[in-house]
């Protein structure tokens, strides 16, 4: 495989890597339903190590707007009650003494706002480090041809590729930033 192949390829996967953690930060987002994605980020100090919730217990979503943990061990409640309180993700959680049930809020008009113009900045976000990591495949390929390396033609043939890679890419983040404003605005 030659270098403006190798080149190629490392852009696109860094590309995707962009577009995944993009969709897994908009996923976090409250969209007034119940999504294990909610407290999927929120880390527990479990016996000194931080853990995330997904494994110290289930998540489950019996309604639309209730979220239920059920802890494999009951002697953790308190800990999650509280990294859950400490994340504010705007939702205040009850402890029974055996499972944790979190009640959606139906969300506001001025929080819908709120929650788009978050998910904007996420989007804003990734399509910059997208247009960065076409800078620097580009920057690579330019050196090749200063080196002698690689023709101007190989050089020209290179570049477009890598703009038609940056164009996909963004495309996508927009799609995936605009599938979520729907969601998020949707009564």
């Amino acid at each position: 495989m030659d270098d403006l192949e190798m080149i190629g390829l490392e852009a696109e996967e860094k590309m995707q890597k962009a577009l995944e953690f993009l969709k897994e930060e908009l996923s976090g987002l409250s969209t007034g339903k119940a999504s294990p994605a909610m407290v999927d980020k929120i880390t527990v100090d479990y016996y000194g190590s931080p853990t995330r919730i997904q494994q110290l217990g289930n998540i489950s979503i019996p309604e639309p707007r209730m979220l239920v943990i059920t802890p494999f061990d009951p002697s953790s409640l308190g800990e999650i009650n509280k990294a859950i309180l400490a994340a504010n993700i705007g939702v205040t959680p009850m402890n029974d003494g055996r499972i944790i049930r979190i009640p959606v809020p139906e969300l506001s008009e001025e929080r819908r706002k709120e929650m788009v113009k978050i998910a904007g900045r996420n989007a804003e976000e990734q399509r910059v480090a997208i247009r960065n990591i076409r800078r620097d495949a580009n920057d690579t390929v330019k050196g090749l041809e200063k080196s002698g390396d690689i023709t101007e033609d190989d050089r020209d043939l290179s570049l477009g590729e890598v703009q038609k890679l940056t164009d996909k890419y963004v495309k996508e983040i927009d799609d995936a930033l605009a599938a979520k404003e729907k969601d998020i605005l949707a009564d």
